[in-house]
């Protein structure tokens, strides 16, 4: 007679600190421990779990996020980008190394300096689950242009994966594979890589209601934001060494009651957050406004800052990158968190005055100033027009596209269009997103750990700084 073992795996992936939906994930999970013996239960994330753009997390350095994965059961865990990213070295280690209860697994992200996957991480696991050998292995998204400054080194995922797999495939019942690369690279590694049973992904916020079966493989995933918790029932017949079924689906939690227990971890979290982000950073004697679709003080104080920041000729970001103005008074870290959450950071790059005449262009079009931007780190809304540093521009409303600037200036002579310019901008640009000219420049280069807000910090205290941001830089013409 056939034996058989069963295994659920649970799984979330890319919550970007959703808080509000933590203790619902939470339910979801302990229904599923009142149902199962815990030999019979695996927990997993994905990465993505933490995100700067909120309170809690910025407030906590990740903290918040770590202690909730700790009180929900985790038992693995695969760093996104977002965690390995958007926090400077040692504030990911300190989260991670010194307070997780689970275990940090990426085979493919090692230290610079060292070479090596750091002590407190591990490239992969081999688990006992009720008789079962389980092995896992991680991965991550490599970035090695934003990497690399931060003091890591992220190898090509698809090597380490074909080389981990054969090097545990024969030491394990069942092999499962964490992935934070996307939907598009775990069909190809299941479809490429022989021995998988199970990839749970995560990075591009796919939702597989149902799993998906490639070749021998089960890929699963849950969405993003912790609408959803994935869930993987795999039959292990411990007779013939073989497993027997394999399947996923995924549950919408948004609807289920809040765990209380986890409530009242975020709920001290958000006091002390609160606390700490509130904390006086500059004081304005003026509010400075801020619009989407025109320059304003705030936006030219930004450009003019980053301009400064990478020692450019010319500053450029979208004003969609701030939400709102500053009030007059005291201003804290938490205005700053509110009115610019994304976690972009400051670059430089070479384009010709033909790139950047070209973005000048779209900013006065509103299919540009009102389109809407998904993912790149960004957390705003719109792209906003382009706010301006170094830059004198003259134009005409009444012309036709691509045709409406009379002149542009930039340092008091007149823009050359084959000449190539240093410009200090934002990270998104570079991706391609927003002003499509200029991610096309050469030279391009990071400044890390710190984001776009940390520049405009910088600007608040300097009182020559505010008094320059009100002078315009687009100007309207006649005839």
């Amino acid at each position: 007679m056939n034996q058989s073992k069963r295994l659920i795996i649970l799984h979330t992936n890319d919550l970007h600190s959703c808080f509000d939906n933590m203790p619902k994930i939470a339910t979801a999970i302990d229904e599923y421990r009142s149902l199962f013996a815990a030999e019979d239960l695996l927990l997993i994330d994905c990465g993505d779990h933490l995100d700067r753009m909120s309170m809690e997390t910025e407030g906590s350095a990740g903290l918040a996020n770590v202690e909730i994965m700790n009180a929900t059961g985790y038992e693995v865990f695969v760093p996104g980008n977002n965690e390995g990213l958007t926090f400077p070295k040692h504030l990911f280690e300190g989260a991670f190394r010194d307070h997780a209860q689970f275990d940090v697994l990426a085979c493919n992200m090692f230290e610079l300096e060292s070479g090596q996957v750091p002590a407190w991480m591990s490239p992969w696991r081999i688990m006992n689950k009720g008789g079962l050998k389980i092995g896992i292995i991680g991965l991550t998204a490599s970035y090695n242009d934003f990497y690399n400054p931060l003091g890591w080194d992220i190898q090509d995922p698809f090597e380490l994966a074909r080389i981990t797999v054969n090097l545990l495939r024969s030491q394990v019942d069942v092999l499962i594979l964490v992935s934070h690369l996307g939907l598009g690279f775990d069909q190809r590694m299941a479809a490429e890589i022989a021995g998988i049973d199970c990839i749970l992904g995560g990075h591009t916020h796919h939702l597989l209601e149902r799993a998906i079966m490639v070749g021998h493989t089960l890929i699963g995933a849950a969405g993003k934001l912790g609408n959803h918790l994935g869930i993987i029932e795999l039959d292990y017949d411990t007779l013939h060494h073989k497993r027997s079924r394999l399947v996923g689906f995924t549950k919408d939690v948004t609807k289920l009651p809040d765990s209380i227990r986890i409530s009242s971890i975020i709920e001290r979290y958000r006091k002390s957050s609160q606390a700490i982000l509130n904390q006086q950073v500059a004081h304005l004697y003026e509010p400075l406004g801020n619009t989407w679709h025109e320059e304003s003080e705030l936006g030219n104080l930004l450009a003019d800052g980053i301009r400064s920041w990478t020692e450019s000729e010319v500053g450029l970001v979208n004003a969609g990158q701030l939400l709102d103005g500053l009030p007059a008074g005291g201003i804290t870290d938490y205005h700053l968190l509110t009115i610019c959450p994304s976690p972009i950071n400051p670059c430089s790059l070479h384009l010709t005055g033909a790139q950047i005449l070209q973005a000048l262009e779209e900013a006065l079009l509103l299919e540009f100033i009102d389109k809407p931007i998904r993912g790149f780190g960004f957390r705003g809304k719109v792209l906003g027009t382009l706010c301006l540093s170094g830059l004198d521009v003259q134009y005409n409303v009444s012309f036709p596209p691509y045709h409406k600037i009379v002149s542009v200036m930039i340092n008091n002579e007149h823009i050359e269009l084959d000449r190539r310019y240093k410009v200090g901008a934002i990270d998104m640009f570079t991706f391609g997103a927003g002003y499509t000219s200029l991610s096309k420049g050469l030279d391009t280069r990071y400044y890390l750990p710190e984001f776009i807000r940390d520049v405009l910090k910088r600007q608040l205290v300097n009182q020559e700084a505010i008094v320059l941001s009100r002078s315009s830089r687009w100007k309207a013409v006649n005839g």
